[in-house]
Order: structure tokens, then sequence, then C-alpha cells
């Protein structure tokens, strides 16, 4: 495993693939997933350049956030979290990535010292096995959102099929992308939605295409 040259071609070809989308430099954040690295490789990773960093779980993401806090880095939790939970972790995340419930979001609501910027995650394929919103929930419980203040709503994340093909993650990242702008021309309170969590080692490049603003890429770090 070499971090610095896997590092250079993961930005190299995000890069590619922002520019192939005609969308501007630097539009897209490359969320580092080190769920299967220490704190020690995630430091590494850090030095070559990667300034965002996403834990699935709650315990490893407290280990890496101490043990790395000397360190000018973006946390990110993408996975799903406990409503029992919360109170443990919500004060030192930047962005979370799996709002799923209004039951969630007003544990965070009620735990959180200060705003937190959070992505609801959406549904879209209709997987039994998956988190997250239907399209028609999620545009029914806006209004009991918005009411949350220490909450700010910043867009979807939405995650695809491992099987689907290229045509189905298009069709999946096209309706994400579309339901983001219908809710960001709502103007609602605490709800600027202009990014889209979409896209991980092996589909980024379609979530790209539309509108990805965060991307979530682990194993071609770590090949």
């Amino acid at each position: 495993m070499n971090l610095k040259e896997n590092t250079n071609l993961v930005f190299q070809q995000v890069s590619k693939a922002v520019r192939e989308a005609g969308r501007e430099d630097g539009s897209v954040s490359v969320v580092a997933v080190t769920k299967y690295v220490d704190s020690e490789t995630a430091g590494q990773l850090v030095q070559q350049g990667v300034k965002h960093i996403g834990e699935n779980r709650v315990d490893k993401f407290l280990d890496k956030y101490h043990a790395l806090s000397d360190k000018d880095i973006t946390w990110h939790l993408i996975g799903s979290l406990q409503r029992r939970k919360v109170k443990d972790i919500i004060s030192y995340v930047d962005y979370f990535h799996a709002l799923d419930s209004l039951k969630l979001a007003q544990e965070i609501q009620k735990r959180s010292n200060r705003k937190i910027k959070c992505f609801l995650q959406v549904n879209i394929s209709g997987e039994e096995s998956k988190h997250g919103f239907s399209k028609e929930e999620l545009i029914q419980i806006l209004p009991d959102l918005s009411l949350l203040d220490q909450i700010e709503y910043v867009g979807l994340m939405t995650m695809a099929p491992f099987e689907a093909n290229s045509e189905e993650l298009q069709e999946i990242f096209k309706e994400t992308q579309e339901l983001q702008e219908f809710i960001r021309e709502k103007q609602i309170a605490n709800m600027p939605m202009t990014e889209l969590s979409m896209g991980m080692s092996r589909d980024y490049q379609e979530a790209i295409q539309f509108g990805s603003t965060f991307v979530r890429i682990g194993t071609s770090f770590f090949k």
C-alpha cells in the first residue's frame, strides 16, 4: 500500500471527473473513509493533503478524533447513528451524513451545543436494507425538521445499490439532485440545501455528473 501514490491518484481522478462533468475545479470535496485503518494511517493520509476524514462508527470516530486532535481536519460521521449515542459524539462532528428520522433530528437538537451541518439521508432506490427517508416521507416532514434550529440541513445524502449498473446509478443520482433542487427552491428555514453527499469508490464518477459535492472514498486510498 503506497498512501502517497494512492492519494495523488484519487485526487487526480476526482479532478478529471469534475472537469468531464463541466464543473469548476475544487467543487467536490473528497471525504477519506478510514473505517478499516488505524489512527496512525489516517494521520498519514492527512499528511498527504487529505482534509476530510469520514467514519462510520461512533467509537472509531472518537478514537481518531482524539488521536488526531492536533491536525486540521474536517470531521464527517457518515454511518447511521443511534439516538442514545448522540450525546457522546455530536459536539465533535462537523458534518453528519446520515440523518434518517425526525426523532434522531430532535435528539441532535436537544444534545448539540452548536449548529450541526447535516445531510438528510434519502433512500431513492427503495432498498429495504438501506436507511433513509423515502422522497414522499421527506417532503411531508420538512416543516417539522425546519423548526429544529440547531441543525443546518446542508443537503441530501444517498447510497446506490452495490450491484447497480451505470444507467441505474445515473437515475438514482439524478433523482436525488432533483429532490435537492426542489427543496432548495422552497427556501425553508435552516435548509440551504446546497450540498450533495453521493458517490463512493465504485461510483463517484456518476455521482459527480449529477452535482455531488462530497464523495466518500475508502478502498481507493488503501489498496
